[in-house]
């Protein structure tokens, strides 16, 4: 379960599209896809601005579970998250990023991704995500999940490893550093996984890429 090298390239849509197809790669030969060091810079630093400049009413409690279903339970989870709608310039080139994945991967892989959802997430000192899946199998919601990581300068001491699973009965698991500009992706049906605790605030963006499921009764996706 070693990651592949990453391939650096000077030209945006020449990095982007070197990205997206190591992704593709990864996901047709393993389910999954870590890229060290892979966020395109100029994206990255405006992220990383972005949460400067934000103040702690801004985020929320993280629950579990969508809409009536939606509780907290502070013994799965000890994170907060702020939904990521557009509205600034950072956020709407995340999701312009995002969005350019999603095309590829559709065109590559034959997905049927119909939208995107995601949120900046801050792991306080202490804080976890106990191990669990995105997605159950069969229900057709989340089907590719999707993690940056936005921390300077982190060490291995400081912990809030991301632990991904191949399958239940796994007892070790990849450890992914939440190093600045790491991109995590893997099927959100197939692989539990969670969140260590961090010994310093950690920060990332967590989102899923859904399959539109919607009915005559229900419009989906909601978020």
């Amino acid at each position: 379960m070693v990651p592949m090298p990453v391939a650096h390239c000077l030209d945006g849509s020449d990095y982007n599209e070197s990205l997206f197809e190591r992704i593709a790669q990864d996901l047709q030969q393993q389910g999954y896809s870590i890229n060290h060091s892979a966020l395109p810079p100029a994206l990255g630093e405006a992220l990383w601005q972005q949460l400067q400049q934000m103040n702690a009413a801004e985020f929320d409690r993280a629950g579990i579970g969508r809409e009536q279903d939606h509780q907290l339970n502070g013994f799965v989870r000890t994170d907060e998250v702020c939904w990521i709608d557009g509205s600034s310039e950072a956020g709407g080139q995340w999701l312009q990023w995002a969005q350019s994945l999603q095309t590829y991967l559709n065109r590559r892989l034959f997905l049927g991704l119909f939208s995107f959802e995601s949120h900046f997430a801050h792991y306080g000192c202490g804080d976890f995500y106990k191990r669990h899946l995105d997605a159950f199998k069969g229900e057709a919601n989340r089907v590719l999940s999707l993690v940056v990581y936005l921390n300077p300068g982190w060490l291995p001491d400081d912990g809030g490893e991301l632990v991904l699973y191949r399958d239940e009965q796994e007892s070790e698991g990849l450890r992914v550093t939440p190093a600045f500009g790491t991109v995590a992706v893997f099927l959100s049906e197939e692989f539990p996984h969670e969140v260590l605790p961090a010994r310093r605030d950690r920060y990332s963006i967590a989102g899923w890429f859904r399959v539109n499921s919607s009915t005559n009764q229900r419009v989906d996706p909601p978020r």
